[in-house]
């Protein structure tokens, strides 16, 4: 029961914590850039069944691998893509905390 309210907790408050904390003037566009974030699920329709309950997206799908873990976390670096990393690496908090509820 609290799984969902944790997992889309992170994914849609967590954005808007950030943006009104950080990004005042401009906080509809930077929370609306991190929660774009969500678009890295789209690795999950090839996946076969698409939604599985049971299954942890992180080490599983090409989007949340290890890798490409990496790379979200190297973009917080340069200040261009930093809302958009924040949206990913968000994304991938939420999921593992999906796969720690498990």
């Amino acid at each position: 029961m609290l799984q969902p309210i944790v997992h889309y907790g992170t994914h849609f408050l967590l954005p808007l914590v950030i943006a009104l904390l950080f990004y005042k003037a401009n906080w509809k566009i930077a929370y609306l850039t991190m929660v774009a974030g969500i678009l890295i699920d789209l690795d999950h329709l090839l996946a076969t069944p698409i939604f599985d309950s049971g299954r942890c997206s992180i080490g599983y799908h090409p989007l949340h691998s290890g890798f490409t873990i990496l790379f979200y976390i190297f973009l917080l670096v340069p200040k261009k893509s930093r809302l958009v990393a924040l949206g990913l690496v968000i994304h991938i908090i939420a999921d593992i905390l999906d796969c720690l509820f498990m």
